[in-house]
């Protein structure tokens, strides 16, 4: 049988990892795939270095469109990223009758509604496994190895970046801008880091995962977003001691008012699995009603492991080439005249705990004013932890856990401690996952 023709649009990092891959596994691919898979055109604009990685058997051309428009080319992988050409590009080879792969969470998170529509229309693929968690196969858990399931939540650490900035300030108790330096310098950090700090990537993620779960369209404008710049290394040993972890975690739950689409760093159980993934790995826990929590860990990033969800993204669509599009697994697990309709409840309407840490004053009364305003909001406390202040300091750090509560009440709350004249600085706070 002819073998499927691939085109890549970029041959970066990614795109020369999954041409490596598919080369020395030419032979483990094909027998599970049924038939060959064969990177035949690539689009860069370097086409000297493009060419020095592909070799003289593979044409390389400077223009994108010119692999579109090519008629033996049928699947067509996007590589290049970002909002612009990409979907320009991603769009244009669908209405070519095209095949996608692509590894552009930032494209399907903001897009994927437009993008997943075009296809089905057209009846061809959108497969997307590299997008989330790099070589971790969470997507295809999610839609189909996790199908006869009603999930409740999902929680995640899917950025790298910061994973690998909180395991270094907890390890080595450096500060946030020493480890970003760090980070940089080892290359798990970007010259830019704002999208991975800032928990813009991660929330692209997790409104990917969120959409597939809940059977609800990609709403990434909806996600409350929140990164790591604020916090402190005290902040992690204070969890520490009360027997936390700081992760930043994607998380999305279905509630009875809606569903839960956030990203923001989290207290979490040192007992936990995932808050023993350390360094620049990703893990991601699935909560559903049959099977229970089941968690996958990996590599979130790299060369290799994303191509493998590249490739793992080509031998499906080889597999399903030839199938009636309305027997195909849908692009988001449920048919499309299917989804729901379940709002993305605003961040204000989230129940959850808190830990806060608060600079006050060293004197008698002011743990009873804050506890009596927690009091007041219908706030219950779980637990103090207060530093003894140091020969001649005049202030002291208060640490307190709450149970549950919705974030309104909270924000009231911390509205009015920080009135206090007895509170010296603005308060931290930082929400708690137990992920039971």
């Amino acid at each position: 049988m002819k073998p499927i023709q691939v085109g890549l649009l970029g041959i970066g990092t990614v795109g020369s990892g999954t041409f490596e891959v598919l080369k020395r596994n030419q032979e483990e691919i094909q027998r599970r795939a049924g038939r060959g898979i064969e990177v035949t055109m690539v689009a860069d604009l370097d086409v000297a270095r493009a060419k020095s990685i592909v070799g003289a058997n593979v044409q390389v051309v400077d223009d994108a469109r010119k692999v579109i428009a090519n008629p033996d080319i049928d699947i067509v992988v996007e590589l290049i990223g970002g909002y612009g050409i990409a979907k320009q590009l991603v769009l244009e080879a669908i209405d070519a009758g095209k095949h996608v792969v692509t590894a552009n969470k930032a494209l399907l998170a903001v897009h994927g509604t437009e993008i997943f529509a075009a296809a089905h229309k057209k009846g061809v693929m959108v497969a997307f496994e590299a997008a989330v968690a790099g070589g971790i196969p969470i997507i295809k858990a999610l839609r189909e190895g996790l199908t006869a399931n009603r999930i409740q939540w999902l929680a995640g650490i899917i950025n790298g970046t910061t994973n690998f900035i909180l395991s270094e300030m907890r390890d080595k108790g450096l500060t946030f801008d020493d480890v970003l330096k760090q980070a940089q310098a080892l290359g798990y950090a970007e010259a830019d880091p704002t999208f991975d700090i800032e928990g813009v990537d991660a929330a692209h993620k997790a409104t990917l995962m969120s959409a597939i779960a809940f059977g609800v369209p990609v709403q990434f404008d909806k996600a409350y977003v929140e990164g790591i710049t604020k916090l402190e290394s005290q902040d992690i040993k204070y969890a520490e001691q009360l027997g936390y972890r700081i992760k930043l975690l994607g998380i999305s739950k279905r509630t009875a008012a809606g569903i839960e689409l956030r990203v923001h760093p989290c207290l979490v159980p040192a007992k936990r699995l995932i808050a023993n993934v350390e360094g620049a790995m990703n893990a991601v826990m699935v909560h559903a009603d049959a099977v229970g929590t089941t968690l996958y860990y990996g590599k979130g990033a790299g060369s290799e492991p994303t191509a493998s969800a590249v490739i793992a993204d080509l031998v499906d669509i080889t597999r399903l080439h030839t199938a009636d599009p309305l027997n195909r697994v849908p692009h988001l697990a449920f048919q499309p005249d299917a989804m729901s309709n379940l709002p993305i409840l605003p961040m204000a309407q989230v129940v959850t705990s808190y830990y806060l840490r608060l600079r006050v004053a060293d004197q008698a009364g002011v743990l009873a004013k804050v506890t009596g305003i927690l009091a007041n909001a219908d706030i219950s406390i779980d637990a103090v932890l207060q530093r003894e202040a140091g020969e001649g300091e005049s202030h002291t750090d208060l640490i307190i856990l709450t149970h549950d509560c919705v974030e309104a009440k909270m924000n009231q709350a911390l509205a009015e401690m920080q009135k206090l004249t007895t509170v010296l600085a603005p308060i931290t706070r930082i929400r708690k996952e137990e992920l039971n």
